[in-house]
């Protein structure tokens, strides 16, 4: 391996075992990234890791009630399509924003305590769109869901990152999993309640069950016991011919090297995850859209259409890790990504709901597994900072994609703006293989 990491607890660094820790917990997890992994047996499922998997699932829950409501609210503050993406726009301005701060802040105090905070100002902003009646106040809200959101993301991320290391196990789809299966979650029980409850009893709900969550899974997780920290090694080391590492002469300095390449790994990796999130921003933003107004389905429809994206979604990355095992992070990344692809395809020109609901089906598994394990490789190689950097790259793609969505859908409609979704998704399916031969 040309990058190696080392692992600091971040309670106290100056314990001797904490790098001896980090020789063999960082390099089985970044060992071959692009072939099949092993690691122990089983994974255990800690008090924390199963608290941190409920932050996943309760951001998953929040941001598909937003979702499935998408169209009462553009119907109430009297968007056109392009007004509604610009509205959009401002979830990821609000994100992209925050990223490299959360990213700061969960060096200087942790990713845990910075994870239970944004997931608290998710839930508090997630009732908000439901009382906008303008697309400009629409727009204001939602820079603060953006906030939360994107913090949420990127102090959670940093913490799996921290367990994925210590179990030396590639279990970072088993928390999208988590998200997906929240997503799942909220997009059945909006459709179920679409008619009966309104828009702002929804919303409010919803944020209130994000806040007992948060609330329960923070304590354990701030009471469990702290995860090492992932950061790029500062210092030049080498591996001597039976393994063991050492430090590099000054003549050699390969470390002064290694940065810059653990940085363009890491913007690599960013870019994939900009094309995965183009991608899952599109469905999510504008799927019951697509679904009642071009395929003319019901509300109720739609939403299960939504669902069954999630589902699927939730199904590949609960597969995630063993697939990884089995074939390898770029293949499965490669196979996903054309997967994804063919999906989008259908769903966009189908002119029934149930193939729309197939492509979408097609869509969620093969879009599973890009984000998480784009983001998994940032981390490795470049810790908290490299997981914020790769996240704002990542939600870049869902900057990017509500207004173009939108403006290419008043020009040319909304099937055909959504078979962009299919470029990005290729895109994403071939960046890994750039990853693989510079690794």
């Amino acid at each position: 391996m040309p990058l190696r990491n080392k692992i600091r607890d971040h309670v106290r660094t100056d314990r001797p075992s904490s790098q001896s820790r980090s020789t063999s917990a960082v390099s089985d997890t970044l060992r071959r990234p692009d072939g099949p992994q092993r690691g122990p047996a089983g994974a255990s499922w800690s008090a924390a890791r199963l608290a941190l998997t409920a932050f996943f699932a309760v951001d998953g829950f929040l941001f598909a009630a937003w979702v499935v409501r998408i169209p009462d609210i553009r119907s109430q503050v009297s968007a056109s399509h392009s007004a509604l993406g610009l509205a959009l726009l401002c979830v990821s301005a609000g994100a992209v924003a925050t990223m490299p701060v959360v990213g700061r802040l969960c060096l200087r105090y942790g990713s845990r305590p910075v994870t239970v905070g944004s997931l608290a100002l998710l839930s508090l902003a997630v009732p908000l769109p439901a009382h906008a009646h303008s697309v400009a106040a629409l727009g204001g809200v939602l820079l603060l869901f953006g906030a939360g959101y994107g913090g949420a993301n990127v102090a959670m991320n940093s913490a799996a990152v921290d367990l994925v290391a210590q179990l030396r196990r590639p279990v970072m789809p088993s928390f999208h999993a988590g998200y997906s299966l929240g997503g799942l979650l909220g997009a059945g029980v909006g459709g179920l309640l679409a008619t009966a409850l309104t828009t702002a009893w929804a919303l409010a709900l919803g944020g209130l069950l994000g806040l007992a969550v948060t609330v329960a899974a923070g304590v354990v997780l701030l009471r469990g016991p702290a995860a090492p920290v992932v950061a790029p090694e500062r210092a030049a080391t080498t591996s001597s011919p039976g393994g063991a590492p050492e430090r590099a002469t000054a003549a050699s300095s390969p470390g002064a090297a290694r940065l810059p390449q653990a940085r363009l790994l890491v913007l690599l990796l960013g870019l994939t995850a900009c094309c995965t999130a183009y991608g899952e921003g599109a469905v999510a933003d504008w799927t019951t859209l697509h679904l009642t107004d071009d395929v003319h389905a019901t509300a109720g429809a739609a939403a299960a259409g939504y669902a069954a994206y999630a589902f699927a979604m939730t199904s590949g990355r609960i597969a995630g890790t063993w697939l990884s095992i089995r074939f390898g992070q770029t293949r499965l990344m490669l196979l996903g990504g054309l997967t994804a692809a063919a999906g989008m395809l259908l769903a966009a020109l189908a002119p029934s709901v149930p193939l729309a609901v197939t492509g979408f089906v097609l869509v969620g598994l093969g879009l599973a597994n890009l984000f998480p394990l784009a983001i998994a490789r940032a981390g490795a190689a470049g810790g908290p900072q490299g997981v914020a950097l790769a996240s704002t790259l990542g939600y870049g793609g869902m900057l990017i994609g509500p207004p173009v969505i939108g403006f290419l859908a008043d020009a040319v409609g909304l099937p055909l703006a959504l078979t962009t979704v299919a470029l990005t998704a290729t895109l994403a399916a071939l960046l890994p293989l750039t990853v693989r031969t510079r690794h």
